[in-house]
């Protein structure tokens, strides 16, 4: 599990770097021709208009618009509590500080066309819009009839996005990334998207920011004895869903546990829709684990860094004060990961492939930018210049010690 390659292929990497190259070239035409090849959309405007938005408000449940409103109530509750803020220290002969201002424009990747994921609408423009983005812009692939999923325009009306746009994979990245005719260019880019698209974010994270490159999706579960084995079997199953490449680990320190959980993952995929995905990401990245105690288990879980981390034990808190890295944990039998991706409040855009060791959830802070600032008087300056001098004089920088010294010059 922790020599698995999970990074972009390198057919990937080619055909994002020619769709990129194509796309800043050829602008809106590019674009076009690439959702028109890719999705088997024409689209005549690529902006979403407001009378579709007006039009998916109409369309999509009440309850399910109640249901997508007390979610982006908890994502945005939970969100306040984050952000950084300007600080200043005052001596009486200089000032240091640090300024904290919004990145002024964003841009949202949305998986979109077969697939709707309102809630990750929710989860990125939500902490967008609290750092005061200014202009937050999402693109989306659209259906084969050019058209977006309803839902997906009603949660980006709840999360306050400024723009929507019918486009999706390299293409969008590349829109984003240089501008087109419609599409005017963005200062970062976030969002989770397919191989082509984590190619192609990677490709241009030297000309914009991007939140993270993130792999397939994963999930851990400590449990013990007394674990309940269908509900992790079908918590297991809650991330072998969402693609082949998927990860779904079990690590307990009971042999019957492990083979409860084995009968009951049989017995519950029947049911599954997505019962072939399921099948072939538990055969490729599945795992029970028997450990020779739950210290153990924490020390693998430790080395996997994974994305989402359940903690089923009796001693469940103790257990999660000892984890080093992961995305998210869950603790207890009723906090299982789907209340995180959907519900709960703390974002489920996370960490991958071991990456929890030194990233972070998506938060306020990513849409933030800050500008350190120094003011010296003069007097300030005089009492420390020597300090100064020493030490650029010591990495040979001669430029920089005169720079000081001759503000002091007779």
């Amino acid at each position: 599990m922790l020599s698995r390659n999970v990074d972009d292929s390198n057919e990937a990497s080619l055909v994002a770097k020619a769709i990129i190259e194509d796309v800043k070239a050829r602008g809106d035409i590019a674009v076009n021709a690439y959702t028109k090849k890719f999705d088997g959309a024409t689209i005549d405007d690529l902006q979403v208009s407001q009378s579709e938005i007006d039009e998916a408000m109409q369309v999509v449940s009440v309850d399910l618009k109640e249901a997508l409103q007390e979610a982006a109530n908890n994502i945005r509750k939970y969100h306040e509590q984050q952000g950084s803020n300007s600080y200043f220290i005052n001596e009486k002969d200089y000032r240091l500080g640090q300024i904290v201002k919004p990145i002024a424009n964003v841009g949202m990747y949305v998986p979109g066309g077969r697939a709707a994921y309102p809630s990750t609408v929710l989860m990125t423009a939500i902490p967008a819009k609290i750092a005061g983005v200014k202009e937050l812009v999402m693109i989306t692939p659209p259906k084969a009839d050019g058209t977006i999923q309803p839902s997906l325009l009603v949660a980006a009306a709840f999360a306050g996005v400024d723009k929507i746009y019918k486009v999706g994979g390299a293409q969008g990245i590349a829109a984003l990334t240089y501008g087109t005719e419609t599409i005017s260019k963005v200062a970062k880019i976030v969002g989770p998207g397919n191989s082509y698209v984590a190619a192609a974010k990677k490709i241009v994270s030297s000309v914009v920011g991007i939140d993270m490159v993130a792999g397939p999706s994963e999930i851990a579960i400590i449990a013990d004895k007394e674990a309940n084995p269908a509900f992790i079997a079908a918590d297991l199953m809650s991330q072998a869903e969402h693609d082949e490449d998927a990860a779904a680990i079990l690590l307990t320190d009971s042999e019957a546990l492990a083979e409860a959980v084995k009968m009951e993952l049989a017995k519950q995929v029947e049911q599954l829709s997505r019962k072939s995905i399921i099948l072939e990401a538990l055969s490729k990245n599945g795992a029970i684990v028997i450990t020779n105690s739950i210290d153990e288990a924490i020390d693998i879980t430790n080395e996997l860094a994974p994305e989402h981390l359940e903690i089923l034990t009796t001693n469940a808190v103790d257990v999660y004060g000892r984890i080093e890295s992961a995305g998210a944990i869950f603790i207890g039998e009723y906090s299982p990961e789907p209340v995180g991706d959907y519900f709960a409040g703390p974002n489920h855009t996370l960490p991958t492939n071991g990456t929890a060791k030194f990233a972070s959830p998506l938060s306020v802070t990513d849409f933030q930018k800050k500008t350190s600032l120094v003011y010296y008087s003069k007097e300030a300056l005089e009492m420390r210049k020597d300090a100064i001098e020493l030490i650029a004089e010591e990495e040979g920088l001669t430029a920089h010690a005169n720079a000081i010294s001759i503000r002091f010059k007779r």
